[in-house]
């Protein structure tokens, strides 16, 4: 008999990751977010290929003021470390690590693998000019009942909706 896997109640994940978020804000005093872990691999990155461009732009040297201890020792990092570490335990206490590629079924190997690099690209792009990802933006910005957080959200799931019409072919036959 095949093992199914259980997952926690989404109820009870909602209310913890609330939980977390509220600690979050009143240990850091700001809210979750990935992408400014990106952001800062990203300019360390640059600093260790290309030191004299990353001098040479402000954006790198602005970012860099604001991390005098150097990018890589942002909290966030560490945030995005655990999260990291967080889902492979979890995935190795139920049983649940492994490589496949989720598709539909009239969709090739390629074109899912294409299609989620461009949609991770557009949506890294996208975190940037909405100066954060939905966790930092949409999260935390509805957790303390910000109306940029609100429009955020309300954006994320109204676009992905609008736009599910579009792509459900990728998924379904």
């Amino acid at each position: 008999m095949m093992k199914t896997n259980q997952y926690m109640d989404p109820y009870l994940a909602g209310i913890l990751l609330g939980l977390v978020l509220l600690a979050t804000v009143y240990i850091t005093g700001r809210g979750l977010g990935a992408s400014g872990a990106v952001k800062s691999v990203v300019a360390s990155g640059v600093k260790a290929t290309a030191p004299s461009h990353y001098e040479s732009v402000a954006v790198y040297r602005a970012y860099a003021a604001e991390h005098p201890d150097g990018t890589m020792k942002s909290w966030l990092v560490f945030e995005m470390l655990g999260v990291i570490i967080g889902a492979f335990i979890s995935g190795l206490l139920a049983d649940r690590i492994g490589l496949k590629l989720e598709k539909g079924p009239a969709v090739t190997n390629k074109t899912r693998i294409i299609t989620a690099i461009i949609g991770g690209a557009l949506f890294g792009f996208g975190s940037q000019l909405g100066r954060g990802c939905t966790s930092g933006s949409a999260l935390s910005g509805m957790a303390v009942m910000s109306l940029g957080g609100i429009v955020t959200m309300l954006s994320i799931f109204g676009g992905a909706y609008a736009m599910a019409w579009f792509f459900k072919r990728l998924w379904l036959k």
